[in-house]
């Protein structure tokens, strides 16, 4: 199925100001900038921004980011994201519990230069597909507040200059635009495809590099300062071991995304100025090329951008592929392949069934209580998030989790009337399609054919 073409991005940095000395009107700023706190960016300011150039530095920033009023909405952002304790244990409900008191204390310390942020929980997650784990971070929340409210005076600074090439962590961008603009390239015969993976990005950012990076265009010490001492703050895992965090940015952190987006800026807009066509989400790209040749070239600009920055590209990770024969690649969840100018093949990857069926199976438990009326009621959440994602899979894609979903189900009742062994022709029998219909058990192959033959479906 064709990916939605849902262009909804801010002009790029080379199309802004094509026609010198004509001034944007007030609604086409208000429009484009609908997106920002207002009680930080005012008409004023925003009619300067976009008049600023990329050598223009902005001084006197601090008094934004301790303004009351965007404390309070981030405050309340914290809030509604939730998300678990940091290593002071207090919760979200704890912040919005004590609202007036957590916003003054924060204030407090801010202005009188006492803040200091806490240092970043870690906790390990499973790795999908093997018994590695990966690190998450998880700040307290009265920090994740304040990193909001900084965020909110950092990001149209940098929004300004940031390249059409990126949609990771943006306003007004997401992974299905990035996608959709994969697909457009593949379509037009851009088959050679660099997939490239910076090894541990967000855990291996120089942060002195990334500070040159951000003085370039903000020149306000306190604001300085506070950036160097989340990058500096450390980690725990438990309260007698904290370690310091010498490099990287902190993950889990409001103010994280716009970090490595900063660092990587320099990348988009010297792929964009050799040519090349590279989609990046956050520390996720391709380059589409024409040629093999190309694709060799443009790795090689890949890697020694990446030398230079002080990252590394993934040895095993980071290839050359053709997507016009089988095998393809995998790109924000979804694997593509046999592309010829016109078309080709896409459908959920491999981690992103397995994420699914992980999630179903605990819902399915051979040994879970409930009627079946329940279980259809845990499970249908699930599909239909996972469905609203990739309904532009094959349809043979939907069908086979259909069929997998339905046999978990036969299976549970396969048990509960002592019958032993796998599921057999007497469940599907017993139990056909039409029974989970009746059911009320969502069907991801209906609701796509459904969507098809909609008019959202057929654009």
């Amino acid at each position: 199925m064709k990916l939605p073409n849902i262009e909804n991005k801010p002009a790029r940095v080379e199309d802004r100001g094509a026609i010198p000395g004509f001034p944007k009107q007030v609604g086409e700023v208000q429009d484009r900038w609908s997106w920002v706190e207002r009680s930080v960016w005012s008409q004023r300011m925003l009619n300067r921004l976009e008049s600023t150039q990329e050598q223009t530095v902005w001084w006197a920033l601090w008094d934004k980011v301790c303004k009351p009023e965007n404390l309070d909405a981030a405050i309340l952002r914290v809030i509604v994201n939730q998300g678990s304790a940091g290593v002071d244990n207090q919760t979200t409900g704890q912040l919005a519990q004590e609202w007036d008191w957590n916003r003054n204390r924060l204030l407090e310390e801010l202005r009188t230069g006492k803040y200091q942020p806490l240092p970043v929980k870690r906790v390990w997650i499973d790795k999908m597909g093997n018994k590695d784990k990966r690190p998450l971070g998880v700040p307290a929340v009265r920090d994740r507040a304040v990193q909001t409210a900084l965020r909110a005076v950092m990001e149209p600074i940098f929004e300004k200059d940031f390249s059409d090439r990126s949609y990771g962590f943006r306003p007004g961008r997401g992974s299905l635009q990035a996608l959709e603009r994969v697909e457009s390239l593949l379509e037009q015969g851009y088959t050679w495809i660099v997939d490239a993976d910076v090894k541990a990005y967000f855990d291996s950012i120089p942060q002195d590099k990334l500070l040159e990076q951000i003085e370039r265009r903000i020149a306000d010490g306190t604001v300085l300062r506070l950036i160097r001492q989340y990058l500096e703050a450390g980690v725990m895992e438990t309260m007698r071991d904290w370690k310091p965090t010498l490099q990287g940015t902190p993950q889990g952190s409001g103010i994280s995304p716009l970090l490595a987006n900063i660092y990587l800026n320099p990348l988009d807009h010297q792929m964009s100025r050799a040519n090349q066509e590279m989609v990046r989400y956050a520390d996720d790209f391709v380059i589409c090329c024409r040629t093999e040749a190309e694709a060799q070239k443009a790795l090689a600009m890949v890697a020694a951008f990446a030398e230079a920055a002080g990252l590394k590209l993934h040895p095993e990770k980071t290839r050359i592929v053709n997507a016009a024969q089988k095998g393809g690649f995998d790109f924000l969840g979804y694997h593509f392949e046999r592309y010829r100018e016109g078309g080709g093949l896409k459908w959920p990857r491999k981690k992103s069934l397995e994420k699914l069926r992980e999630s179903i199976r605990e819902k399915t438990a051979r040994g879970r209580p409930g009627g079946v009326s329940q279980i259809i009621a845990d499970i249908n959440p699930t599909l239909r998030g996972w469905y609203g994602y990739f309904k532009y899979s094959l349809p043979t894609a939907m069908m086979r989790v259909d069929e997998w979903v339905r046999e978990r189900i036969r299976h549970i009742l396969r048990r509960r009337q002592k019958r032993s062994g796998m599921v057999k022709g007497r469940e599907r029998t017993e139990y056909p399609i039409a029974w989970f219909a009746g059911q009320g058990l969502f069907s991801l192959k209906n609701a796509q054919t459904q969507w098809i033959q909609s008019p959202q479906g057929t654009h």
